[in-house]
């Protein structure tokens, strides 16, 4: 989010449209000019900024220079080796739209298509297939930075320069400026998901049913209801469907991908407008909406992956103040503290209608990438609750004691201490940063609030 105040300041925000901070936003159009912003970069440092869709303060530097890459589209995609090759700027919903009609899908998708490559690299987003294929960086085969000094590398995930590609993936945009990558494609031969859905009566059920699908389902997703004592919530689980899997009628445009908003959210909502009673009214259609148990129904790929897309700017919905996403995710050993989390935040009153439950795989070699082997939970709560911020630093005790981690891309106030704590692998991390960056050119109001 941004607001204009000249040609090119602009006071940013995360998409939860908190913590604003005024920068020098200058749009980019070719490698010579990100590299003249490097080199004339002041105290404050240089960022490329995606689509502004981390939801706290990590693409934004408050008297800085902002770099916004989106003229960096080029998609091209080779059939033969099942790779696409994109500009750092272009959105997941663009590669979707080149790709899918050409029988293939992106390797990961978080819940949003609005999220440029360069950013799905320095954030190494996840999606509902974790447990099965990882994050998005491991399926990068490589990618264009531009460093401290300006010099242009080639990074790939292995030979010489292979920490200082695991250094960019997840790096929150700090090691330089993503211009273009190449990664694998998955093949598919519809634009339709089938899916099986199952309504649980409380959070153990949801668990154990997720856990058991582990090797079942490429995508699995739980929504939970926090308004709710039990903790009930719905599993949705699915794959991409098979061209013999579709009606004759269906299998005419078996690779259409045309996602459309269906609806804008208002500029101004009032604040208090997401409540108990109005959550819990929501959260209550919701679950009776879901099928008791259904398999084998199909659903679009924006149905399925990114529902609030339909909506222009929902975000809004939180009303001025904003609100915040809780993202961490705890070892199988620590499954306990889901439930921790989710009474905590029923304690203080932080109603959350979009609160979201998926499992882990194993961890890729990147130092600053989130997930980790086991459970993550994600949280949308209105910003300025009364007793919210206590709740969320107790629970970041509870969090890193039990060796889990919260997520910085929706991060927007855990403590340096904690950070430090949560990420061992951080000094191993800077030391690579300072070799791409010795004059610390490359900063975000987040990596000042965490000291990195």
């Amino acid at each position: 989010m941004s607001l204009s105040i000249s040609d090119q300041e602009q006071l940013l925000t995360g998409w939860g449209r908190t913590c604003p901070s005024l920068a020098r936003v200058q749009a980019c159009t070719s490698i010579e000019q990100v590299q003249h912003e490097v080199a004339r970069a002041g105290a404050r440092g240089v960022l490329a900024r995606g689509l502004g869709r981390s939801y706290g303060d990590a693409a934004q530097s408050g008297g800085g220079t902002v770099l916004d890459l989106q003229a960096f589209n080029d998609i091209s995609y080779d059939s033969i080796t099942g790779a696409v090759t994109a500009g750092a700027g272009a959105s997941l919903d663009s590669v979707m739209k080149a790709i899918v009609p050409a029988g293939a899908f992106v390797p990961v998708t978080p819940g949003t298509r609005m999220v440029t490559i360069g950013g799905a690299i320095g954030s190494d987003i996840h999606g509902k297939n974790h447990h099965v294929d990882g994050t998005f960086g491991a399926h990068v085969q490589s990618l264009t930075l531009v460093d401290g000094s300006g010099e242009i590398h080639e990074l790939t995930p292995s030979g010489d320069k292979a920490p200082q590609f695991w250094a960019t993936i997840g790096g929150m945009g700090l090691t330089g400026v993503i211009t273009q990558a190449t990664f694998d494609a998955i093949p598919v031969t519809s634009s339709l998901i089938s899916v099986d859905t199952q309504r649980a009566n409380d959070l153990d059920e949801v668990m154990s049913v997720m856990a058991a699908g582990d090797e079942k389902y490429r995508y699995t997703v739980a929504w939970i209801d926090t308004v709710s004592q039990s903790a009930r919530g719905v599993i949705t689980s699915g794959d991409h469907a098979p061209i013999d899997q579709l009606s004759a009628k269906q299998r005419t445009h078996a690779l259409v991908f045309e996602p459309k908003a269906i609806a804008t959210a208002p500029p101004i909502f009032p604040s208090g407008l997401l409540n108990k009673l109005t959550v819990r009214a929501f959260n209550e259609a919701w679950f009776r909406k879901a099928p008791k148990s259904a398999s084998g129904d199909l659903q679009s790929i924006s149905a399925f992956f990114h529902p609030l897309d339909g909506v222009q700017d929902w975000n809004r919905i939180y009303g001025p103040r904003g609100f915040l996403q809780y993202q961490f995710v705890v070892p199988d050993s620590a499954s306990h503290l889901i439930r921790a989390a989710l009474e905590k935040l029923r304690q203080v009153g932080a109603p959350s209608f979009l609160t979201v439950l998926k499992r882990f795989g194993a961890a890729n070699p990147a130092p600053l990438s989130f997930p980790t082997q086991g459970w993550t939970l994600a949280a949308d709560v209105p910003a300025g609750i009364e007793g919210l911020g206590q709740a969320l630093d107790d629970l970041d005790e509870l969090i890193s004691e039990a060796g889990g981690r919260l997520y910085l891309a929706k991060d927007s106030r855990q403590s340096p201490q904690m950070f430090a704590r949560t990420y061992p692998r951080l000094s191993e991390w800077q030391q690579v940063r300072d070799g791409l960056d010795p004059r610390g050119v490359f900063t975000s109001d987040l990596a000042r609030r965490l000291s990195i």
